[in-house]
């Protein structure tokens, strides 16, 4: 590579790693310690399990009318349904004033077993340090959204740095060779360099899925490239019929998860979702998996009739979906590892930890060079440093 052109790549990585290295490294540490939040809340969410009872489970309009004695004035997103021996979860969410609660009800005789508020407690903490840096989030999300961005650039231009000019030197480069008298700050440079060089596949999928979730235009982009023919939003279709399907004691939508369960029985939950006008169908998201939401089926019924309505949308039935829609729908497990169960949660929060380390050292790179004199013995390669 010519040297004009590396010094300017050089410069690029230093001066977007210095702008955007305390916030990569929030994002990070965050998001690391968000990649458990499932198993850590189970060990002390007693209320969520009940004793299975031989007698039927209240119905989402009981659930509803239940919920709403608690928060009456507040709009109600879904009720979730899971096995014999769960709770029932009524979530109660808005965009404005920011609203986000849950009553979790007995199954079996409707009684209040807790309400659990999720903006408050450690990891509603830490997903506003991971999403706003817990700045206000007209700000800190756009802050967060543009450094996420901008750490893509700053991994290709380091690896570009980093790739020696003969494959035969790989090896060699990608290697720690440390004496009892290297000094910090050639193990310092081999930190940020040789881990940076073993860290770039994961770190790239992390940015990438991340700026995917942070840029309207970039999941449309990213979804299209993949050949996305379908209307890439959630869309929720009207009625078909004005006819009522009612037999004088149980609402039409009450039948629908006793239907779900007994068609989807190996399901592990059904989140029910009211029609949110007379207009607008009843869904049901259909998951297959605990803590797993690519493979979920989205079902949509008219709330008078139950008939099963399509969808022109990627978030309809999982069976249905193409490869770009795919794509798209596993974008937030591969975010976080889910996708891979628990070897993948564990692969995601050690390379967050590990990229969290990054900028650190190459501030401290930064920082050796302007202020520091490196000895003739332990002169740096040329590269990351400048």
């Amino acid at each position: 590579m010519k040297t004009t052109l590396k010094k300017k790549i050089l410069w690029l990585h230093k001066i977007l790693g210095l702008v955007t290295g305390i916030v990569v490294f929030f994002v990070a540490i965050t998001g690391s310690c968000w990649v458990f939040k499932d198993e850590i809340e189970t060990l002390y969410s007693d209320y969520k399990k009940v004793v299975p009872q031989e007698k039927e489970i209240i119905t989402a309009s009981e659930a509803k009318e239940i919920a709403l004695e608690v928060f009456p004035t507040k709009h109600i997103h879904g009720t979730l349904f899971k096995k014999a021996d769960d709770a029932v979860e009524v979530i109660f969410y808005e965009a404005e004033p920011e609203f986000y609660q849950s009553v979790f009800l007995n199954p079996y005789s409707g009684e209040v077993l807790h309400v659990k508020d999720h903006f408050s407690g450690f990891f509603a903490f830490v997903l506003k340090g991971h999403l706003y840096l817990w700045l206000p989030k007209q700000i800190g999300g756009k802050v967060v959204s543009i450094s996420i961005f901008l750490f893509l650039f700053i991994l290709i231009s380091g690896l570009v740095l980093w790739w020696p000019k003969k494959l035969k030197y790989l090896k060699k480069r990608a290697s720690f060779k440390w004496k009892p008298s290297t000094k910090w700050k050639r193990k310092n440079y081999d930190l940020h360099a040789i881990v940076g060089f073993y860290i770039y596949s994961l770190a790239f999928v992390l940015a990438f899925t991340g700026s995917v979730m942070a840029f309207n235009w970039f999941y449309y982009v990213v979804y299209k490239s993949a050949g996305g023919t379908k209307a890439p939003q959630f869309i929720i279709p009207n009625n078909n019929s004005g006819l009522a399907m009612n037999d004088g004691k149980t609402m039409p939508l009450d039948k629908l998860i006793p239907m779900l369960q007994e068609d989807v029985p190996e399901a592990d939950s059904f989140e029910l979702h009211y029609p949110y006008s007379d207009s607008t169908s009843v869904y049901v998201e259909v998951s297959r998996m605990d803590g797993v939401y690519y493979n979920s089926d989205y079902r949509f019924f008219d709330a008078n009739t139950l008939e099963e309505i399509e969808t022109p949308s990627i978030y309809g039935k999982y069976s249905e979906a193409t490869f770009a829609d795919k794509v798209i729908r596993m974008n937030y497990d591969i975010h976080i590892g889910s996708i891979g169960g628990i070897t993948g949660k564990i692969i995601a929060f050690l390379s967050s930890l590990i990229i969290a380390s990054l900028p650190v050292t190459g501030t401290l790179l930064w920082y050796g060079k302007k202020y520091k004199t490196t000895s003739r013995k332990e002169k740096l390669p040329q590269g990351l440093v400048g």
